[in-house]
């Protein structure tokens, strides 16, 4: 299923859905060792949904990771293993009554360790542990402004879980993509 570099000057892998800009017209597939092949000709962009994504096009900022979230039943031996084996300490808890969560953010350098448990049976964090168990939920990564971020990805065809910011622990505006877009994995972007 590989397409050939071509005069069109786009190629496409139809199994992987990665496009490539080639500096000249080839006779090889395009496919990971084409950079050894024409060296530094080959530039790469990306595509998801079949939708061409050149890295110039690409206007959001993403300031840092701004935590790792992790799913936990109860956030006290969890907390309890954290400060005492590995002495990091505790910011404080809060709890954010909308999407029935309790957080626990434990700094670590310049981003954080998100403690995440359930306030109710039927809250997302219980369903994921009911599904998954306990452990790494999600990553998040701070944005410079969350509304145009989520605007580009939607024009990107990226799946969306929120269209428009909620309010997030902290006051952060936040808001989640969805893991079938983006390789199985919860991804939240954080304004603050």
């Amino acid at each position: 299923n590989e397409k050939f570099c071509s005069r069109s000057r786009k190629a496409k892998i139809l199994t992987t859905g990665i496009y490539g800009y080639v500096g000249a017209q080839c006779d090889v597939p395009l496919h990971l060792s084409l950079t050894q092949r024409l060296g530094k000709r080959a530039i790469y962009g990306w595509t998801l949904n079949n939708k061409y994504i050149d890295e110039g096009e690409i206007k959001m900022k993403v300031k840092k990771i701004d935590h790792i979230g992790i799913a936990v039943k109860s956030s006290d031996p969890v907390l309890k293993f954290y400060e005492d084996a590995l002495g990091i300490k505790s910011a404080g808890s809060e709890t954010v009554e909308e999407q029935k969560a309790k957080t626990v953010f434990l700094p670590v350098g310049d981003s954080e360790v998100e403690l995440v448990e359930s306030t109710s049976p039927d809250g997302a964090i219980a369903k994921f542990i009911e599904k998954r168990g306990e452990g790494m939920q999600h990553i998040c990564f701070r944005v410079e402004n969350i509304e145009e971020a989520l605007k580009e990805l939607k024009e990107k065809g990226i799946r969306l879980i929120d269209e428009k910011p909620r309010k997030g622990a902290g006051g952060a505006k936040i808001a989640f993509l969805h893991p079938k877009s983006t390789y199985g994995v919860l991804i939240e972007l954080s304004e603050r």
